[in-house]
């Protein structure tokens, strides 16, 4: 068959047979399967049991394939149009039932016009054209029982789809309106962390105009960076950490000697992403609530370590937990970060765990 071909030629062939097969809807090939076996079986009766000439079997075999699909097409074109899918399961069991008689008598004439038309005129025998168009038995039952198991696999088969799509629906909702949170959160946040950092330049610019310019340079570095992570609620823990580490230097110059800060991390972890602007939230309020309120300062330590199937993010400085802690907005907006972006599976805990010593941490899973 392929004598001449050269091997491009014969893959080419190959190739276009398969994008043509994909380009066949799902309820073609499930039409085309499903009654050529059917059909399949008819052959070999017509075969084996009336002895019938193979060309008049075959062409009997298509066109039994091609009557079956157009009845059961009719019935899609149908149901598509009117919609008989979307009704309640009642309304839809009648239809069903209706259509079921209804195809299956159709099933009926056409397989008795088509055996009067094959038996009477490419053979001797004589049969009565009345007779056999109102011959039922078996005919009318293979019918009932054909169209029964195939309208139920559509309809199943639509229900399915149905639901499925409702679930992707439902998702994209879930997702959209927890993006919409996020995004006013972070809408909040932003603000607030440039308040604080304006609020610790102010009071530079007089006392300390060189200190003043070396902070707004370290402000633009962090907006910048801020910006170019806008489109993003997680980004990997380096870049959270190199941000840390420009408000640390920014609040420096400010404090001077009365801050200090060590940072301590797993280095496997560099890439684990985390909530943009926590750690750092925690790092400012670790000089709000702690550095700040002590003549000498203090130490922020953050460590972040992976323990079982967490990434644990610790902050440790002096200080105590007053009221004042829990009520700003920073910390109620983490929480609710935290609650929105991992389903209530991260955690957030503030504890005193020695005199003057506040430990805030933060749990996350390592996977969501």
């Amino acid at each position: 068959m392929y004598i001449g071909f050269e091997d491009a030629d014969l893959l080419n062939y190959f190739v276009g047979n398969m994008v043509l097969l994909n380009r066949i809807s799902l309820y073609w090939k499930c039409q085309i399967i499903w009654w050529g076996l059917i059909s399949l079986y008819w052959l070999y009766v017509s075969l084996h049991d009336h002895n019938a000439p193979i060309f008049l079997a075959i062409l009997n075999y298509f066109l039994d394939v091609a009557f079956c699909i157009g009845l059961t097409h009719i019935y899609r074109v149908l149901a598509v149009k009117y919609n008989w899918g979307a009704n309640a399961i009642p309304k839809l069991l009648l239809i069903l039932i209706l259509s079921v008689v209804l195809l299956a008598f159709s099933f009926m004439i056409i397989a008795n016009i088509k055996y009067y038309l094959f038996w009477i005129h490419f053979s001797d025998n004589d049969f009565s054209f009345f007779k056999i168009l109102l011959y039922w038995d078996p005919v009318l039952i293979t019918g009932l029982r054909l169209m029964s198991i195939w309208l139920l696999a559509y309809h199943l088969y639509g229900y399915h789809k149905r639901e499925l799509q409702i679930s992707k629906l439902n998702a994209q909702l879930v997702a959209t309106a927890k993006q919409a949170q996020l995004d006013n959160l972070l809408t909040q946040l932003n603000p607030h962390f440039l308040f604080n950092c304006m609020n610790s330049i102010k009071s530079l610019i007089i006392e300390n105009p060189t200190s003043a310019r070396r902070s707004i340079d370290l402000l633009s570095d962090l907006l910048r960076s801020s910006l170019d992570q806008k489109e993003n609620d997680l980004v990997p823990l380096k870049e959270e950490l190199a941000l840390v580490r420009d408000y640390f230097e920014l609040e420096k110059i400010r404090y001077e000697k009365r801050l200090e800060y060590s940072i301590d991390t797993d280095p496997s972890l560099e890439t684990f992403r985390i909530p943009k602007f926590s750690i750092q939230l925690l790092a400012e309020n670790g000089i709000k609530y702690g550095v700040d309120k002590f003549i000498e300062g203090g130490t922020i330590t953050i460590s972040i370590v992976a323990k079982n199937e967490l990434v644990c993010i610790r902050v440790t400085n002096l200080g105590s937990i007053t009221p004042n802690h829990n009520n700003g907005i920073g910390l109620k907006n983490l929480k609710e970060r935290l609650r929105i972006q991992y389903d209530d599976k991260a955690s957030f805990t503030l504890e005193e765990t020695t005199k003057n010593t506040v430990v805030a941490t933060i749990s996350i899973p390592k996977t969501k």
